[in-house]
């Protein structure tokens, strides 16, 4: 992000300004695109695999696509699989406001999108010291028990970002002039925080996922969960972004009939220009939908909290392809 605004580059790390950043998405997608081209191939020409004998499991048929879709849909026959999928879709929804719409926000404030992508230099060490930390905690028999100690903290923080989204016009009046060290000490703090939720999340539900996987199916079971798991990450995201502007309240300011004007769709706020008025917002979407989000949130891990105790408790054949087999 940094590397692609002109400004940044210009002022760090060029001594002649250009009109563009050293790179553009264009060439940042054309150039990974050839990276992962040639890796795919490299593998699929010179990787082999040998089936291992494992002598838990059935016969393997042989490995092709048809063998692959008829093992996920084995897998999602499961009971316990079927409500492990009705978490994964919905624990993230109390996290949407957050993770979808404030760092909109802060570049709304006027933090400029390359400051912000700078941030994520000084949490490197956070993210790559977090999963050696939370290792030790998630290879018992209870891994998902970090998941559930990290929602509250994670929901929580939630009115964190909406503090900090609320209180950036009065620390930020003017980023062209640089962002104040306290203010960019808070945001590098706050951000911190959230890794390290995301992080204590993210490990244990992949230390859960290694623990369940059936290994006669490979990567299959761990690439079904996880596809999942960014599903219940990403339609929460969506209906945030969505609903923020609806949920917006804005009022018609300086004209003619401006009390009676709300600047609630393209009508009203082009009659509110055209009377000499300015639609200014009286309360930011945002906001309502971090409470909304926070409210369904809590009560969503009243629920959630006994449905993952419960999935942790199951045994292993509980996840395992072969015990369907055998009961037919």
């Amino acid at each position: 992000m940094a590397l692609e605004s002109p400004t940044f580059c210009n002022q760090y790390l060029r001594s002649a300004p250009e009109k563009e950043g050293i790179v553009t998405l264009p060439g940042f997608l054309y150039f990974w695109g050839w990276v992962f081209l040639i890796t795919t191939t490299l593998v699929a020409f010179m990787k082999r695999e040998v089936e291992p004998h494992d002598p838990e499991h059935m016969e393997v048929p042989d490995r092709d696509i048809k063998t692959a879709y008829n093992s996920l849909k084995e897998i999602l026959k499961l009971r316990s699989v079927q409500m492990l999928v009705l978490i994964l879709l919905t624990c993230k929804i109390g996290f949407s406001s957050t993770d979808s719409v404030m760092t909109l926000k802060l570049v709304e404030s006027g933090i400029p999108k390359e400051r912000l992508g700078l941030i994520a230099i000084p949490l490197i060490p956070v993210q790559l010291a977090m999963p050696l930390v939370i290792a030790k905690y998630t290879t018992g028999p209870r891994p998902l028990d970090i998941f559930l100690k990290a929602i509250p903290y994670r929901l929580v923080f939630g009115f964190i970002a909406a503090f900090l989204v609320w209180i950036t016009p009065t620390l930020v009046p003017d980023a062209t002039e640089g962002l104040p060290f306290l203010y960019v000490t808070f945001l590098v703090i706050c951000y911190a925080l959230h890794q390290v939720c995301v992080y204590c999340m993210f490990v244990s539900i992949m230390a859960f996922f290694a623990k369940i996987s059936d290994s006669s199916v490979g990567g299959t079971y761990m690439t079904l969960l996880n596809t999942v798991t960014n599903l219940g990450g990403n339609w929460p995201g969506i209906l945030a972004l969505y609903f923020v502007d609806p949920l917006t309240w804005k009022q018609c300011e300086g004209g003619a009939e401006s009390m009676d004007n709300s600047c609630r769709n393209a009508v009203e706020k082009e009659l509110c220009l055209s009377k000499g008025g300015k639609c200014v917002t009286t309360l930011d979407g945002f906001y309502i939908e971090t409470v909304i989000c926070a409210v369904i949130g809590f009560v969503w891990l009243l629920w959630g909290s006994r449905k993952i105790r419960y999935i942790q408790s199951l045994d292993e054949n509980a996840w395992k392809l072969h015990k369907r087999k055998r009961d037919r």
